[in-house]
């Protein structure tokens, strides 16, 4: 099991670190959901929102389901905020990477929870629309300096770019399937 966000306390500092798509697991929210009116209540609301029971595929769906942009996002929202929620904890600080910095926003009070949900659930299916449109992967590259994951890019045919700086000696390159799988084969080499 994955968490979807991490809570730092030190010297009575609390701070949420909300984490993006590719944290999510098959079950994920079914025991907060279970023991929690206050989580109940809010995926109850995201199933509204939604317009489909998200709770069915978060809870009993398999792991292919959830990996579908359109259900991945909106799951990892809903369990980040949810669990922060049901934690009862006010942060003095919040981030977020990538899909977390929504889950920040909200955990900060800066969105509502509907607001945080649809922007996610719109930018979800924007990006399910775009997989579609063409096959696409990621890959994370580990121990490569920049120049050269760039450069293996950029000599590929197809479309594939740097795409996220994680941390140094970790990048994530992403574009056409076919692309990502020559580059990750010369960076290999």
């Amino acid at each position: 099991e994955i968490p979807t966000f991490a809570s730092l306390n030190n010297n009575n500092m609390k701070v949420f670190v909300f984490f993006c798509q590719g944290s999510q697991f098959p079950g994920m929210g079914k025991e907060l959901y279970d023991n929690s009116e206050v989580a109940k209540e809010l995926f109850e609301k995201a199933n509204e929102i939604l317009g489909f029971r998200i709770t069915d595929i978060m809870f009993e769906g398999t792991a292919e389901q959830l990996r579908q942009t359109n259900v991945t996002q909106p799951a990892v929202f809903l369990h980040s905020v949810v669990l922060a929620k049901v934690l009862g904890i006010t942060p003095n600080a919040v981030a977020g990477h990538s899909l977390g910095e929504f889950s920040a926003l909200v955990a900060s009070g800066a969105l509502t929870f509907e607001d945080g949900l649809t922007l996610v659930a719109k930018r979800a299916a924007a990006m399910q629309s775009a997989c579609q449109a063409e096959e696409g992967s990621m890959a994370a590259v580990l121990a490569l300096d920049d120049d050269t994951i760039e450069r293996v890019c950029e000599q590929c045919d197809g479309v594939v770019v740097a795409a996220t700086y994680n941390c140094p000696g970790e990048v994530v390159i992403s574009g056409a399937a076919e692309a990502v799988k020559v580059a990750c084969k010369e960076m290999k080499a």
